[in-house]
């Protein structure tokens, strides 16, 4: 089903982004109230997100290039999150990463990230906002060079999205360290959006 009216609901962005940190190797768990949710907004959310009989879809499209799909995969016994990559008319779809109990597949350099954040296709269905789609696509980074700005740029998107001046640094720089510490984008990989592996 399509999700994108789930960004918008408290207790959303907590479990998208506390779920970065959900293969046990962050020192410190985020906490709802670093993303603008309470607790209980949280776990109602939840609810939702891994229903079995919902698997929500949050579409990425970009208008020059490979876009991404976010799937909540909530199979019994199995639910994690995919994350496919989708060429321009939509012949072609690859899973470049997915997350169950830990993160798996070849993840987008922070370059790649902002390139598709930045590039909403004016012509398909899915999310415009260019703070909600750098944070959708979050999980997916495996650049362990990010550049300078990159900590004031996903700052920004969390404020965008409801994330509390006190916390917003913290969780960015949070979630920053955890996403480039574990890095798993070999320099010597083809990426997934030059057609590689």
């Amino acid at each position: 089903m399509p999700g994108e009216s789930l960004l918008e609901r408290p207790g959303f962005w907590s479990n998208h982004l506390g779920a970065v940190c959900g293969d046990g190797e962050c020192a410190e768990q985020p906490v709802p109230e670093w993303f603008g949710d309470d607790g209980a907004d949280a776990d109602a959310l939840s609810e939702i997100l891994f229903d079995p009989d919902r698997w929500p879809v949050f579409r990425v499209p970009a208008e020059d290039g490979p876009g991404v799909v976010v799937i909540h995969r909530n199979l019994d016994g199995d639910h994690g999150t995919d994350h496919l990559l989708t060429r321009p008319g939509g012949g072609h779809v690859e899973q470049i990463a997915g997350r169950g109990r830990d993160f798996s597949g070849t993840g987008l350099t922070w370059r790649e990230l902002i390139r598709i954040a930045d590039s909403p296709s004016s012509t398909a269905e899915g999310v415009q906002d260019a703070a909600a789609r750098l944070l959708l696509l979050l999980p997916l980074l495996t650049d362990p060079d990010v550049p300078d700005a990159a900590a004031a740029r996903l700052t920004a998107a969390l404020v965008a999205v409801g994330a509390p001046p006190g916390t917003v640094r913290r969780a960015a720089e949070h979630l920053l360290s955890h996403l480039t510490g574990r890095s798993r984008h070999d320099p010597t990989w083809a990426s997934p959006l030059s057609g590689g592996r």
